[in-house]
């Protein structure tokens, strides 16, 4: 169920006649510009002669249609390219970074929110103190300190100070507790732990099992001072006992040297340490700049959290590598996205995830266009709403774009093509070594060919998305995670030729003729019924958009004595406004039968990741078992077409096999 994406090809059958006419247009015009030179009159010839043999004419459509982006693209990859080579032989890092931005204005402000900011001077005075402070503690190069604490103007400053004194930060998730935040602080070797007082109920519960390791509390300026917890350091008082000039004794930080650690927060499992060195640290802002084309005047509006790469590498690097004024949000609100987009006069926006779908859920009013916002910048803009988004809104530019918090395969929309990640020029591929391999999209296992190489995906062919990996080059390395076995995992060797490395992005996509990528799924989340794979995706936007834009999930679920899985779609559904026989009429004209979810759930509440990612593990273990849930399930009617009420009889007919699916 892979849908046809962007315009098909076969236009290019229609315009042959033209192409192939202005050739000989053209070459006449030579012809007669060369006056009868034998030489130049044979190379017209050769010429005329080669494009109307094979499908090289399709070769000049393709140019004909995306030379323009393919340019573009190619100014832009260049240019980062040069830039980051360039800093590295210089030894830059972000902290060298940094104190180049704070000289070009230091009084103009770096981080605002709500109705308080921080300069680029205060923010580096501030930085400093930490920097003081942490080193009088003892703390050396090389050592972790994890930072739990929600947004706020500060955010960025605590880990810039530990920066300078070369100790690395781990920004940890503030939505996770117990076990899971254990597990962050043990995986990355953490020596301490800066907490805002906002997360003191949090740490506390977990104290006992931390006892060696140092707490330091950070009582935000934004809320009345709370007492510290017991055993805690209390950070904000301490440092204003603190200079505000710069440490100058501990040593030149390298470019490839850890920076921070960023968890990985996907829908699955614990979260995962990732590797961010300073140059990818200066390289993700640094390519987002530049294919945004913003400059040091831009207002850039961050409402993601500043523990993830999104919000806190993006959008907050941004002001740290770039220059530009970041917007911050202590918490995504849609009903004040646009009114806080209008208020700080932003220029350019960040969403993630499910972000536009919730904005367009939003009644119309005001504030929809009074902005001043230019493009927006992100990732996971479904193609079902994107139109509608855009035009509701009056967005001039989408720059969306594809990328993991540590893989090396990033894509990007230049030209705002509805539905598209990013793309891969056809002409111009070799430069940029991203490549489809086809796999098993249930279990994600690579297929190979008879000498044991991956094979290549043509277009429209779904395949999994690797990335080359080469440590040579900056923009094309992976530094992994801090769990090496892990790291292990995501390389794929011997994928073109012997010895080789991939990064495995674990995503299947889709390329056209024209080198757009389009999601379709992650490995894994794909399953097969009735004999066809079911795109999860592909299911959840449809749902999505009959719903009214509420959250849906769709996983597949085992029945007894069936062959593959059957779709089951939990639907977030507080206010009961959802009609089951408008969802049922609107999946049979949308979707084919094989991809109709069987069942239905009805949650009380969405489940979402950091990310705004709805969750699937829980809701897939626990399949449609009565005996384990409470929420109302439905099940299609194979006879009727409507989902009706699954009782407790209709269950035992189900895994009876009385039922016929």
């Amino acid at each position: 169920m892979t849908g046809k994406t962007g315009v098909r090809f076969e236009e290019a059958e229609k315009r042959k006649g033209v192409i192939l006419t202005s050739i000989a247009v053209s070459g006449a015009a030579l012809g007669w510009l060369t006056r009868g030179s034998p030489t130049l009159m044979g190379a017209v010839a050769l010429l005329t002669t080669y494009f109307m043999t094979g499908d090289r004419y399709q070769w000049l459509y393709i140019w004909k249609k995306t030379h323009y982006r393919d340019f573009l693209g190619l100014r832009v990859l260049l240019y980062t390219i040069f830039r980051i080579w360039l800093w590295e032989r210089q030894g830059k890092t972000v902290v060298a970074r940094w104190g180049d931005v704070v000289k070009m204005d230091p009084e103009k402000k770096a981080f605002i929110m709500d109705d308080r900011a921080l300069t680029f001077r205060e923010g580096d005075e501030f930085s400093n103190r930490i920097s003081w402070y942490f080193k009088r503690q003892g703390y050396k190069p090389g050592e972790v300190i994890a930072l739990f604490m929600e947004t706020q103007p500060e955010y960025v400053f605590l880990w810039l100070g530990l920066a300078k004194i070369r100790v690395t930060t781990a920004l940890i998730n503030t939505n996770l507790r117990g076990a899971q935040l254990i597990h962050c602080l043990r995986i990355a070797g953490c020596k301490a732990v800066v907490f805002g007082d906002e997360m003191t109920a949090a740490i506390k519960e977990i104290q006992h099992e931390i006892p060696d390791i140092p707490l330091f509390q950070y009582n935000s300026p934004d809320r009345p001072a709370a007492p510290a917890l017991q055993d805690t350091a209390p950070l904000a008082a301490e440092l204003r006992e603190m200079s505000s000039d710069p440490v100058a004794d501990c040593g030149e930080a390298k470019p490839r040297d850890t920076l921070l650690y960023i968890y990985t927060s996907g829908t699955t499992g614990f979260p995962k340490a990732a590797i961010i060195t300073n140059i990818r640290y200066l390289l993700i802002p640094l390519g987002v700049q530049r294919a945004a084309q913003l400059n040091t005047t831009d207002v850039v509006y961050d409402p993601l959290p500043l523990h993830h790469s999104a919000g806190g590498v993006l959008g907050a690097g941004l002001a740290v590598v770039s220059g530009c004024t970041v917007v911050l949000r202590k918490k995504f609100s849609a009903s004040n996205y646009w009114s806080d987009a209008a208020k700080y006069g932003c220029t350019a926006t960040q969403y993630i995830g499910e972000i536009c779908r919730y904005l367009l859920a939003v009644p119309p009013g005001p504030n929809d266009r009074a902005h001043k916002v230019n493009v927006i910048i992100g990732n996971g803009l479904r193609p079902q709403i994107w139109p509608e988004f855009v035009q509701r809104f009056g967005i001039k530019r989408v720059l969306e774009f594809y990328g993991a918090t540590e893989g090396n395969s990033n894509l990007v929309n230049l030209d705002s093509k509805v539905g598209a990640i990013g793309f891969l020029s056809r002409i111009f591929s070799t430069i940029y070594p991203l490549t489809l391999v086809k796999c098993d999209e249930i279990t994600g296992e690579i297929l190979r060919d008879g000498n044991g190489r991956c094979i290549t995906c043509g277009p429209h062919e779904p395949g999994l998305l690797l990335g080359k990996i080469d440590a040579k080059k900056a923009i094309l390395t992976f530094a992994g995670y801090a769990d090496k076995t892990a790291s292990e995992k995501k390389m794929v060797r011997n994928v073109r030729t012997e010895g080789d490395c991939y990064f495995n992005t674990g995503d299947v996509l889709v390329m056209d003729h024209y080198g757009y990528f389009y999601f379709k799924d992650r490995t894994g989340d794909t399953f097969r019924w009735r004999g066809e794979n079911v795109s999860t995706a592909e299911v959840e936007g449809v749902i999505s958009t009959l719903i009214g834009l509420k959250d849906a999930v769709v996983y597949g679920v085992k029945i007894p004595h069936v062959e593959g899985k059957a779709g089951m779609a939990a639907i977030a559904d507080p206010e009961k406004t959802l009609d089951l026989t408008s969802l049922a009429k609107g999946l049979r004209s949308s979707l084919p039968s094989y991809a109709r979810p069987l069942f239905i759930r009805i949650l009380p509440e969405s489940t979402l990741t950091a990310t705004f990612k709805l969750k699937k593990k829980e809701l897939m273990e626990e399949g449609f078992n009565l005996e384990n849930i409470k929420d109302p399930m439905y099940f299609l009617d194979q006879k009727s077409g409507e989902y009706v009420p699954l009782t407790q009889k209709l269950y035992d007919d189900i895994m009876q096999d009385v039922v016929r699916l």
